[in-house]
């Protein structure tokens, strides 16, 4: 329990921030030229097209199962549990409990409220259509969407697609191991607020996320700061009040173990920097196309922030 004190006391509780009015609805990333002939719904994908007019993804609505088998966790485990109470409200406590106790606060305060000053930095280096994997309760995909970029989110949490719905965003209660709008057409893919832990396997989910962007997509990603932290383990989400939800399992992944696990996977690193005592990782598969893009320096050399200052 004074574990548990000891971690509150490292969370703010600031007021909800007020909703914001719907925005309208943006297009998401159209099929390959392969696809343009198509007059049907290719099974499992959601891309209709006629002839004469171009085609374009249709997302379903956000409660739709994915078509066909996925490797998604049970749903069950993130309808009722103390997360989904929390996003329900927009505040904490809340925190990853290890089975020997270990409590990792988590910052549902700041998911919840707009993106603030690191989130838009980030989001400025997004290039085309974006995918939000663990979209949370929306913000990012928010604020993509003020800034006019194209975006979908992904959650298992219905609590979560329902908020960043109710904020105007476009969002599926999917996992990204399930099948997705747009697969290999997305520009750019998120992984922040240690979503790079989904599923407890990174090298599984940066394999996943290839299949999901374009031949030069950019995949950001969020990492663990200090330390070279590179650890798997099962946890569940608690409160402050004891209450727990099912076990799953989840990794933590700090720069440098990802940078590791990206090169055998056959992605290269474009950029690294941290702000706001956030640590971040631009990557690219090997065999995209070179680019002198606003998320790669113009030599392709990963730089930190220091070095890029220096």
């Amino acid at each position: 329990m004074s574990g548990a004190r000891e971690a509150t006391a490292r969370i703010g509780r600031p007021a909800d921030p007020a909703t914001p009015p719907r925005r309208p609805r943006t297009r998401l990333p159209g099929p390959r030229p392969a696809d343009t002939a198509a007059t049907a719904a290719a099974p499992g994908t959601g891309i209709t097209g006629t002839s004469g007019v171009g085609p374009r993804i249709t997302v379903p609505r956000p409660d739709t199962p994915a078509p066909g088998p996925g490797a998604a966790p049970d749903p069950g485990s993130w309808s009722n549990d103390p997360y989904s109470r929390a996003l329900r409200t927009g505040r904490g406590p809340l925190f990853l409990q290890r089975a020997d106790g270990w409590l990792l606060p988590l910052d549902v305060e700041r998911w919840c409220a707009e993106a603030d000053a690191v989130d838009l930095a980030v989001l400025r280096r997004c290039e085309g259509a974006v995918l939000d994997v663990g979209c949370g309760p929306g913000r990012l995909v928010a604020a993509l969407g003020a800034l006019g970029r194209p975006v979908l989110g992904i959650d298992v949490s219905a609590a979560a697609v329902a908020r960043t719905n109710r904020l105007g965003g476009q969002a599926l209660r999917r996992s990204v191991f399930e099948s997705l709008p747009g697969e290999g057409r997305w520009g750019t893919a998120l992984l922040i607020d240690g979503n790079v832990g989904i599923g407890g396997d990174p090298q599984a989910l940066l394999d996943r996320t290839a299949q999901l962007l374009d031949t030069n997509g950019l995949l950001i990603a969020e990492t663990v700061p200090g330390p070279d932290v590179d650890e798997r383990v099962r946890v569940r989400v608690t409160d402050a009040r004891g209450a727990v939800g099912s076990p799953f399992p989840w990794a933590r992944v700090g720069t440098p173990a990802l940078l590791r696990l990206a090169e055998r996977a056959g992605w290269r690193a474009v950029d690294q920097w941290a702000a706001g005592g956030r640590c971040f990782v631009a990557l690219r598969r090997c065999d995209a196309r070179s680019t002198n893009s606003s998320a790669e320096p113009p030599n392709n050399a990963a730089l930190t922030s220091s070095q890029r200052a220096g």
